[in-house]
């Protein structure tokens, strides 16, 4: 038996105690001024399917281990996988030679003592536990549920990828530090598209526990936009009202991420920059309907209450009402400032958007003209002073006009900003879950920048 199925016992990833040990180990083979341990234990299955057909199945087990060492002020890492006593020596031994290299940082930080944490359940055991039978049994329902909805337009084609993982993260350190939560979460997506391959659906789920997603629906939902985009029609580009389904605002807000970075603002390189200096905590940034906090504690995101270094995370309310109440402090920024650091929290701690509570159809049926989009795709960054960023629509745009959908659109390139698309907003939908971790509504913006057609389904 290996090091790591010893130190896992039954579970798929390592106990508490099992982190603990194997933390106490590394740190005892350290003789470097500090010393870090980050732990990464993981299970993962997943089963690709196509054409009513499981194409691959596959499961990964592996635990590995980052150490940081810090020599003086410099510090550099190493990390391995291997856990027998020789192999966490040389990788121990590597992380300091390699900081003894490195130049001195003018901004460290000591490493972290003792922490206090609240307690997030994240931990699922029937997603830990969602093995090939169970998986394969998922695809099926979600392929008939599609060959069913697809009728009108033929023989469906469908394709997709399901995947669960079960997760324990560990952060020790020299200083007296531990930090230990365990997570599990679960993502379904489906493609289906028509015989005559003009029509293309998309669906997907997600959730911690793998209970909260239904392969029916997203079947069904995949196909039903399949059948009904087919033969999409060519309008001209330009500034639309777009309404957004969840998964396309999920697309988008998430990366508002990089811009709520306190030193970038203070040093004015952001768009909550401060003309003068300093940065626009306070100030009115976004619609007041809008809200967007993280909150590793809330039961709807379950997210992990400690970053990287091990500092506790906690609610933050980054926007309140279209106002920016907080930005993402570093400890060593923080300090500079003379304010809390928040540590990594837009990673650790989920993400939702709230202010409205109407469902996707009734944002639509609100909609004198403009496009339905399903989800985004390939979308890279333009300017980080704004936030713009360009992309395609994908897997289902339509046209609606008078509160109805009444023809699918050939798919365009976009040019839009996530912040600026926020100051125009028209109507809100009712949070729901994107993903594992992430609550977002379907929005109704006015303007939304349509820049030319493309010619893929």
């Amino acid at each position: 038996m290996s090091a790591q199925a010893a130190a896992r016992g039954s579970s798929p990833v390592l106990s508490r105690d099992a982190a603990r040990a194997l933390a106490d180990r590394v740190l005892k083979l350290s003789a470097a001024d500090q010393t870090r341990v980050n732990i990464t234990s993981e299970w993962s299955g997943n089963t690709r399917f196509a054409d009513a057909s499981i194409t691959t199945s596959g499961g990964v087990i592996d635990t590995s281990v980052t150490v940081t060492a810090t020599v003086g002020r410099r510090r550099a890492s190493a990390s391995t996988n291997v856990l027998d006593d020789a192999s966490l020596k040389r990788t121990v031994d590597l992380a300091a030679q390699l900081a003894r290299l490195a130049p001195e940082d003018p901004e460290l930080m000591p490493e972290l003592g003792p922490q206090s944490y609240t307690t997030v359940n994240a931990f699922v055991e029937r997603t830990a536990d969602l093995d090939p039978e169970v998986r394969t049994a998922a695809v099926k329902r979600a392929v008939d549920a599609a060959t069913a909805a697809g009728k009108p337009a033929g023989q469906i084609f469908t394709a997709g990828y399901l995947e669960a993982n079960a997760r324990a993260t560990a952060v020790a350190t020299s200083n007296g530090l531990f930090a230990y939560h365990r997570s599990t979460d679960a993502d379904f997506s489906m493609t289906a598209r028509t015989p005559d391959g003009t029509g293309s659906g998309w669906a997907s789920g997600g959730a911690r526990d793998w209970s909260a997603v239904d392969p029916a629906s997203i079947g069904r939902v995949a196909a039903q936009k399949a059948v009904a985009s087919r033969s999409p029609q060519a309008i001209d580009p330009g500034l639309y009202a777009a309404v957004l389904e969840p998964q396309a605002v999920t697309d988008l807000v998430p990366l508002l991420g990089g811009a709520l970075n306190a030193r970038n603002a203070d040093e004015g390189r952001s768009p909550f920059s401060k003309p003068g200096g300093g940065n626009r905590i306070g100030e009115k940034v976004v619609d007041e309907r809008v809200t967007l906090y993280s909150d590793p504690a809330d039961p709807r995101l379950l997210g992990r209450p400690f970053d990287g270094d091990g500092l506790p995370v906690g609610r933050v309310v980054w926007i309140e009402k279209g106002v920016l109440r907080n930005l993402q402090y570093t400890r060593f920024w923080a300090e500079k400032q003379s304010t809390r650091p928040t540590g990594n929290a837009l990673a650790a701690g989920g993400l939702t958007l709230t202010g409205g509570s109407k469902t996707t159809e009734e944002l639509i049926a609100g909609c004198e003209r403009g496009v339905l989009v399903t989800h985004f795709f390939y979308i890279r960054a333009l300017d980080p002073r704004t936030v713009l960023q360009t992309g395609l629509t994908r897997d289902g745009a339509f046209l609606i006009e008078k509160g109805r959908i009444t023809r699918a659109l050939k798919n365009f390139r976009w040019n839009e900003s996530p912040l600026l698309m926020l100051n125009r907003l028209e109507d809100i939908g009712r949070s729901e879950p994107t993903a594992a971790g992430t609550m977002m509504p379907a929005l109704r913006v006015r303007d939304f920048n349509f820049t030319s057609l493309s010619d893929a389904v």
